[in-house]
């Protein structure tokens, strides 16, 4: 009887090195986030651990083929969706994108692996009305913590009226913020920074907050984060988790929706913009993203408003007469 590998004692085979040297690229040469390379680590540790099964030895490069990657994404279909399955195909294209160009692959074995057709669920947002309600509902809270809730009302405004990613407004430090010419830094997706613009009513939580920043320390030792915009009652940085939860709370509290996520905010923040008005280029150098067709799928705009906008600006419209609208709903 054959006797398995140990796969601790295969920590070091030929694929699993391939995959280290990936990561390091991503995380030094493309500057991804940690985040992005944990991500990307788990799912190729998966498929390493898989070929090495197969193989029942040592994961070599030259295992890594159309079959077996076909395999392995037929047994993560048995209990994954469709989105995951999609994720992790896409981490092994990166991988065998990556060893191509350094010539440690000849052929890219994901060439004709097809990914899994996604059905896109539209983002979630808020009504202009209910989102003005969830950015001011902490100042109308009466639990004695006034400062918190100064604190809480720019981090709301600064998702929604800037359209901030949590990650990006966990990590804002002061000297980010430039009051006197309204804009902030942001340091977003691959360490790509860029300007965003500060609204009047965010402009007005921070004049309240900043000043009362300073009271925000532990209270037996003092300690407080010199840098971070917003902190905890122990001085901390705020965190993820700790946005999420507040925006959760203030959720259902001035908008009825407990399900409520910080990436409502940013959706909001993108549908309002553009139904004000704003180019679609400009959302997307405002929100940060690489490709137009993310902020796209970002916005929410009624037929009523394309026909609307129709009427006024499209020739043969104009010719008609009656409004596109009324033609529709009569």
């Amino acid at each position: 009887m054959t006797k398995k590998p140990n796969p601790e004692a295969l920590v070091e085979d030929e694929l699993s090195k391939s995959v280290d040297r990936f990561l390091n690229h991503l995380a030094n040469e493309r500057r991804a986030s940690p985040h992005t390379v944990s991500a990307y680590g788990r799912d190729l540790g998966t498929l390493v651990a898989f070929v090495r099964e197969r193989a029942r030895g040592p994961a070599t490069l030259a295992s890594l083929d159309k079959f077996m990657l076909r395999t392995w994404l037929g047994e993560i279909a048995k209990t994954a969706a469709p989105p995951t399955i999609s994720r992790k195909l896409s981490s092994v294209r990166a991988l065998c994108d990556y060893l191509g160009r350094t010539g440690e692959l000849r052929t890219n074995p994901t060439a004709t692996l097809a990914s899994p057709k996604l059905r896109r669920k539209l983002p979630r947002f808020l009504g202009a009305e209910a989102a003005a309600e969830v950015v001011t509902i902490p100042l109308s809270q009466t639990t004695g913590r006034e400062l918190e809730h100064l604190r809480d009302v720019v981090a709301l405004e600064l998702m929604y009226g800037s359209g901030l990613r949590v990650s990006e407004l966990c990590a804002i430090d002061l000297d980010q913020i430039s009051v006197e010419s309204a804009e902030l830094r942001v340091l977003g997706k691959g360490r790509k920074e860029r300007i965003v613009p500060l609204g009047s009513k965010a402009l007005t939580a921070l004049d309240a907050y900043l000043p009362r920043r300073h009271e925000l320390r532990h209270p037996r030792t003092h300690a407080q984060d010199p840098k971070a915009l917003l902190l905890g009652r122990l001085g901390k940085r705020l965190g993820v988790r700790w946005i999420q939860a507040l925006v959760k709370r203030y959720g259902a509290l001035g908008a009825g929706r407990s399900d409520l996520h910080p990436h409502a905010l940013r959706h909001s923040c993108a549908t309002h913009m553009l139904e004000g008005g704003a180019d679609l280029r400009a959302i997307q150098e405002m929100l940060g993203h690489s490709s137009l067709s993310t902020t796209q799928r970002y916005t929410h705009v009624s037929l009523d408003q394309l026909l609307a906008v129709y009427d006024r600006a499209h020739p043969l419209a104009q010719s008609r007469g009656e409004p596109s609208s009324k033609r529709r709903n009569g």
